[in-house]
């Protein structure tokens, strides 16, 4: 048998080839231990390039997704969990913001398909009011904004756009749900309303189908994000680390079924698709 050094790379021997094979195996979907099998790099190394890339990758995407152009505008939140689940928590974690369930709110293009904005944290009013906040001040103009039916969107959406904004909810109708010990599936939903909150929003634009369409496209390209798995954040700062790089490699890096091109090139701000390695040497640039 072979020493186990043999084949494990630390980080202070990894290559740019290994760190992009590392990398090219986390943004499809792979768990980290499935990284480590598939790459022969331990688990602390892989671990310890997700935060260090995230980092960098969520840094420059805060310089360069300014002065965005956009028109249309979708936000959306998206469940995970960081630890155990919520119901498992021992009461002494309660009031702790590092354990339980974890959201991440997301603010889609609809025209260029660009994540404009992001932020992990809590479904609440303080999370809610600093994301939408991020989301203005990358806004070089008005744009007409849809959200879902959550009421903390109405305070945060107007201290952050003021009148200079044209706003509608999707509020969706569900049915009641069946008895049951447990739900393994959303409640059916059996319409939706189409509400004005400020403005003059378009009605046939109102809609959530594409940020809730890129929920799909996030599950199944962080293995995290996974349901009804054992796959899941220790910590969430990796859970922060590993959706900056997701969003690096779909806004630079993905070519876009529909568009041929980068969401990123869509919205002018980037001239051509982004290979891994260029997204590696972020690393290098920090």
């Amino acid at each position: 048998m072979r020493d186990r050094s043999s084949i494990v790379v630390g980080m202070n021997k990894l290559s740019s080839s290994k760190r992009t094979h590392v990398v090219a195996c986390l943004v499809e979907g792979n768990s980290i231990r499935a990284t480590c099998r598939m790459t022969g790099v331990a688990k602390g190394t892989v671990l310890k390039l997700l935060a260090d890339l995230g980092e960098a990758c969520a840094v420059y995407q805060d310089k360069a997704l300014r002065d965005l152009r956009c028109k249309r505008i979708q936000c959306d939140e998206i469940w995970s969990f960081v630890g155990m689940k919520r119901n498992n928590v021992p009461q002494e974690r309660w009031d702790d913001p590092s354990v339980g369930d974890m959201w991440t709110w997301t603010a889609l293009d609809a025209d260029s398909k660009l994540m404009v904005s992001w932020r992990v944290g809590a479904r609440d009013s303080e999370t809610a009011h600093a994301f939408v906040q991020d989301l203005a001040s990358r806004l070089a103009n008005r744009v007409q904004l849809t959200t879902d039916g959550y009421n903390m969107y109405l305070a945060a959406v107007e201290e952050a756009f003021g009148n200079d904004i044209d706003y509608g909810m999707l509020v969706k109708i569900y049915a009641a749900d069946a008895p049951s010990d447990s739900r393994y599936s959303p409640a059916i939903c059996t319409g939706a309303r189409k509400q004005r909150v400020a403005g003059h929003p378009v009605e046939a634009h109102v809609s959530t189908s594409y940020v809730e369409r890129q929920n799909l496209t996030m599950r199944m390209s962080m293995r995290r994000f996974t349901r009804l798995t054992n796959a899941f954040s220790k910590k969430v700062e990796n859970l922060s680390h590993a959706v900056a790089l997701h969003f690096m490699h779909y806004n630079f890096a993905r070519v876009h079924q529909t568009l041929r091109v980068t969401p990123a090139m869509e919205a002018g701000v980037a001239d051509h698709v982004w290979s891994i390695a260029e997204i590696v040497a972020l690393l290098d640039a920090n």
